[in-house]
Order: C-alpha cells, then sequence, then structure tokens
C-alpha cells in the first residue's frame, strides 16, 4: 500500500492537468480600451480579450485615477516664492555670508570689512 501511494498521487496530479490541456484553456489575457464607436480587437488563438469602452471625449486625457485633483490644504504661494523664502533662510550657509557655518563665509566677512572701511573713507573720517 505505501509503494502505491506516490504512484496515485502523480496519477491524480497528471489526471487534475490532463482536461485542461485538452480542452485548450486561453493561455493569455488582453485587457483594453476602446474610445467611442471602435470596435473591440479580435482575439488571436489561445487569448481573451477584455474591452473597456469609455467615451470619446476621454480617449486623449489622462485616466481618472491619475488625475490629480485640486487640494484645499495647498498653500496659495508659488514655487518662485517658496523658493526665495528658502533661499533667504538658508543664506547664511552660502559664500560670502560672513559666517562660520558654510562654505566661504569668510569671504563674505572680508566684503563686509572692506564695504565699511570704503564707507568710512566716503564719509570724511
Amino acid at each position: 500500500m505505501r509503494r502505491a501511494l506516490p504512484w496515485l498521487a502523480a496519477a491524480a496530479i497528471l489526471l487534475q492537468t490532463a482536461p485542461a490541456v485538452a480542452i485548450g484553456l486561453p493561455q493569455k489575457t488582453v485587457t483594453t480600451e476602446v474610445y467611442g464607436n471602435e470596435t473591440c480587437p479580435k482575439a488571436a488563438d489561445g487569448e481573451i480579450v477584455v474591452c473597456a469602452r469609455r467615451p470619446e471625449n476621454e480617449r486623449y486625457r489622462i485616466p481618472k485615477a491619475l488625475r490629480q485633483t485640486r487640494r484645499t490644504d495647498a498653500p496659495s504661494t508659488s514655487w518662485a516664492a517658496r523658493w526665495a523664502g528658502v533661499e533667504n533662510a538658508s543664506r547664511y550657509t552660502m559664500p560670502n555670508s560672513c559666517s562660520t557655518v558654510g562654505a566661504w563665509g569668510q569671504t563674505g566677512c572680508t566684503q563686509a570689512m572692506i564695504r565699511q572701511w570704503w564707507l568710512e573713507r566716503q564719509s570724511g573720517r
């Protein structure tokens, strides 16, 4: 009995898969969208074609799932204004900033000293 068990299991597996192969079930499923009065493409051998019909005015639009709706919490400032704010906030880390933080901060200190010297010289002190 124990020797016959593996053979019976193999035979059961073969019998389960044999009808599917003999019937010729589709090997491929094609899903497509058609617009307006277009005809659905014909299925080739071994494939199923599923068509979704959409109105003609949706043909060249971004699909609804991908469209971004207007958010109510979106800020009303432009990207340029936002970037100016970021740039202004990080100005002390930029070159010519007269800061010990960031790259080339000392060049800004030198320029500030020269500017102060020039203003003092112009005022006649």
